[in-house]
């Protein structure tokens, strides 16, 4: 973070100094709401939840070498006192913003795909210049400010994951951190229970490239038909990504490895460079391509992007993470979240990477989706049928709230024990322990809230000598 007084950061958000507070004391350390993480020169963001109250924790911020706490009552201790903290944060991180001219702000937004994206381009844009991007999945009205404040004079790039739950929100997002190349990458059914249908989520998706000046730089993928449209919502100038013939970043002779990390030729403003990703799943060339786009915009050659996408690495867990044991079986572990089109890619994935070994078994151990509304038994449904329409050997539907995934497959032409419902996590764990072969492949994946990543980090530690785990 950049050096503030207290008095200065007090002005930014509309606060009062309190508890002893020395104006002309100095923020420069890390901005968060754990006391636990705060440090010398730090500033600790006192939140009331509803079964922890921040300000129970502010002598041990102090304690720890925080500056002052960010609060809304006073609680003896130095501090800026304002009505609402959340608020605060953001406006602290848009007075940052303001003092640092210097910083190429990219937004990226999308159903699926955020996270990897920005795990990419952020390595990407590293090779540039210094470079910050959120660490897991910081992508709303905390987690983005939080990010934000982590910059400082050097920084060149700021990556910034924003997410949705209703319209306004990443307008909302776009105020405290005004961007200058904005991401859409796809337009889903993720949280369409929320919002009601995909054109309502489309048209909160696409409040990212209103947000953008004549200066800045829109990039919508191609190969979407709720996205290309965005175009017309933007002043910016656009380039479109995509496999599409006429996209202006695109991909050409897609290969998959064994583990199903995808090559291809990267196409763009008349050049070609080869692209190896150490990322798996075919559906992470689209995430690549934005990524490119993006840094083109940011000033990078085409060269320097493909040689840096080829050396990025998976940095954010449960996203397509393998693991390779010492008894030949293979775990994908993909249980962060779950969309439909999320499921659908890694379980494409799953049966690439089955057929690159042969005598392979493809295990699927899918949980529910969450946030799907009206549509959740479809979807749920439709999940199981495409399990067997591509050749799933074993598929373990995981909790009640699964059980359309497993009807879907019965129904779709599974038979015997190809598909099964087991209760909880406990059994499915079991059940994968006693019956995987050397060589299987399985993937775990389910909405982040079902907790079904523990499954596949027991599956992952056994057997494990000389690993090969990215």
């Amino acid at each position: 973070m950049i050096a503030l007084t207290l008095a200065e950061a007090a002005e930014a958000v509309g606060g009062t100094l309190a508890g002893g507070a020395a104006p002309d004391a100095v923020l420069n350390g890390t901005v968060t709401n754990d006391s636990r993480a705060v440090g010398p020169g730090g500033l600790f963001a006192a939140f009331v939840g509803e079964k922890v109250d921040g300000h129970d924790f502010a002598a041990a911020a102090l304690a720890q070498g925080a500056v002052a706490i960010l609060a809304s009552r006073d609680v003896g201790v130095p501090a800026i006192l304002v009505g609402d903290v959340l608020t605060a944060v953001g406006d602290l991180a848009r007075a940052v913003l303001l003092r640092l001219p210097q910083l190429t702000v990219v937004g990226i937004t999308g159903s699926a795909g955020k996270t990897s994206t920005k795990d990419l381009l952020g390595q990407v844009l590293a090779a540039h210049g210094p470079t910050i991007a959120p660490r897991n999945s910081y992508n709303n009205e905390l987690g983005l400010p939080l990010t934000v404040l982590e910059a400082d004079e050097d920084t060149r790039f700021l990556v910034l994951e924003m997410s949705s739950r209703g319209v306004g929100h990443i307008e909302y997002l776009c105020r405290i951190a005004p961007p200058q190349i904005g991401v859409v990458l796809n337009v889903g059914t993720a949280h369409v229970g929320e919002f009601g249908s995909k054109e309502r989520i489309a048209l909160a998706k696409g409040e990212l490239v209103e947000a953008l000046t004549e200066t800045g730089l829109a990039v919508l993928n191609a190969d979407d038909s709720l996205v290309a449209p965005m175009s017309v919502r933007t002043k910016a100038p656009v380039r479109f990504f995509g496999e599409a013939a006429d996209a202006d970043v695109r991909a050409e002779d897609i290969s998959l490895d064994d583990d199903g990390r995808p090559a291809f030729t990267l196409v763009a403003d008349g050049a070609r460079e080869q692209v190896r990703l150490n990322f798996s799943g075919e559906h992470q060339v689209g995430n690549a391509l934005a990524a490119a786009a993006a840094a083109l915009g940011a000033g990078m050659t085409l060269a320097a992007i493909a040689a840096a996408l080829s050396t990025a690495v998976p940095v954010s867990g449960g996203r397509m993470a393998v693991t390779h044991r010492a008894d030949g079986v293979t775990v994908v572990d993909d249980a962060y979240n779950a969309s439909p089109e999320a499921v659908r890619a890694a379980l494409k994935a799953l049966v690439a990477m089955a057929r690159a070994r042969p005598g392979a078994r493809a295990w699927a151990v899918l949980g529910p989706m969450a946030e799907l509304g009206e549509q959740s038994d479809e979807e749920h449904d439709a999940i199981g049928r495409l399990a067997v329409r591509l050749g799933i050997d074993r598929l373990v539907a995981v909790g009640d709230a699964a059980a359309r995934i497993h009807a879907g497959a019965s129904h779709e032409g599974s038979w015997g024990e190809e598909s099964v419902m087991v209760a909880d996590q406990q059994e499915a764990l079991a059940l994968v322990r006693a019956e995987v072969r050397p060589g299987d492949v399985v993937l775990v994946k389910a909405a982040n809230s079902v907790r079904l990543g523990w499954i596949a980090r027991e599956l992952a530690a056994e057997s494990v000598s000389a690993v090969d785990a990215r």
